[in-house]
């Protein structure tokens, strides 16, 4: 074989092995029931758990507590079990937070009770929502 054959099956081969080792950490979306679980059997692997703010009856956002210097905050999130579950973020509030309508923490439990998210993604109400657009007499 050639040098240059033999290099080009070795970059093949790395380039197998990067694309394996990267499907392995994948993530796909769980529930807080199955990240209690995780950590349960000593697992502290972040988790991606999706779901919504918990809301009152009239659609106000509830649970959501600041700390005094404003750079932690705590909230109540429900996942797609319905399972409703205090959450902690050691950053400030994000922008129009308050206003999402779907939201994605990527974390772990450090205690039984209480979620630590390291990271928070947030789908927003669209400002390009479509509306009823009305004919001038046409």
């Amino acid at each position: 074989m050639k040098k240059g054959h033999i290099i080009g099956l070795g970059i093949i081969a790395v380039a197998i092995v990067i694309i394996i080792t990267s499907i392995g950490d994948a993530s796909t979306y769980e529930s807080f029931s199955t990240a209690k679980e995780m950590k349960m059997r000593g697992d502290d692997k972040p988790i991606h758990v999706v779901g919504e703010l918990k809301k009152s009856v009239a659609g106000v956002v509830e649970g959501i507590e600041v700390n005094p210097d404003k750079t932690s905050f705590y909230f109540m999130m429900v996942d797609a079990d319905g399972t409703s579950q205090r959450v902690f973020y050691n950053e400030p509030v994000p922008p129009d937070f308050a206003r999402a309508e779907q939201v994605v923490v990527i974390g772990s439990y450090r205690t039984e009770d209480l979620f630590v998210a390291d990271k928070i993604l947030m789908k927003c109400p669209s400002k390009y929502q479509e509306t009823e657009v009305s004919n001038a007499g046409i």
